[in-house]
């Protein structure tokens, strides 16, 4: 019966990250705002979330994963304060986000913790089935920045009470654009790889798919702090609107 249910799992694993790979890709080149780009965000947003829940239990029930159960928690967080990020009105915040600041803070301390013995060359305090060394080590260092930086910016959100402008549409993006680069990761580097024949290894190609959403990423971040097209396409949207009602 264990194997069955983790079978199970694995299947609704697979599922979820594959449906979310193709609904992010669709979101991230859709028109921003458009019907495409928020039915496609809705689908990789429910699709992330199999995904992370699943992974989750796969993490716990098999050995040597246990730093898999932080990163599943962590794809939740990202694509959950993304979305509610632009469902809640500008410059509102509710006791999701303030939830979210406190799973942020509860993420980045064992990974910061985790990065200083790795730093040092002192004993990782988890173990783990991939050794952390080479990418695997260049991976944990990002990933404890970034835990760090959305914690700074959830503190900041909850601080202020809300968000609003520019930063609400960049805070969205970045988290979205972060869930498709765990997306891409996980399929391209412990997914498809071990399709490949021999003992499991993952070629260094396979870690260049991920680097197309944090392309997607810098080019949204500096197109929405520095060109004002925030500020556009909601005014575009309002001369729309006064346009329709006029005709009506």
């Amino acid at each position: 019966m264990l194997h069955v249910v983790t079978l199970i799992a694995f299947l609704l694993h697979i599922t979820g990250g594959f449906i979310g790979l193709v609904s992010g890709s669709i979101a991230a080149f859709a028109t921003k705002g458009g019907a495409v780009h928020r039915g496609a965000g809705n689908v990789f947003f429910a699709a992330m979330l199999v995904m992370a829940v699943f992974a989750i239990h796969l993490a716990v029930v098999m050995p040597d994963q246990l730093v898999n159960v932080f990163i599943g928690i962590f794809a939740t967080y990202l694509v959950v304060t993304a979305w509610l990020t632009v469902r809640r009105p500008p410059g509102a915040i509710g006791r999701a986000e303030r939830a979210g600041f406190v799973v942020a803070l509860l993420l980045s301390a064992p990974f910061v913790l985790l990065s200083v013995q790795l730093a040092l060359g002192l004993t990782p305090f988890i173990a783990s089935a991939v050794p952390f060394k080479g990418p695997v080590l260049i991976a944990i260092f990002a990933f404890t920045a970034v835990l760090v930086i959305a914690a700074l910016g959830d503190a900041k959100t909850v601080l202020a009470g809300g968000i609003a402008g520019p930063p609400r549409i960049a805070r969205h993006l970045w988290r979205m654009c972060l869930g498709l680069t765990l997306a891409f990761g996980s399929a391209f580097t412990n997914g498809f790889a071990r399709l490949l024949p021999g003992p499991y290894h993952v070629p260094p190609a396979f870690f260049y798919p991920q680097f197309l959403p944090i392309i997607l990423l810098a080019y949204w971040m500096i197109r929405v702090r520095f060109t004002g097209w925030e500020r556009q396409r909601r005014e575009g949207g309002e001369r729309a609107q006064v346009a329709t009602n006029a005709v009506s």
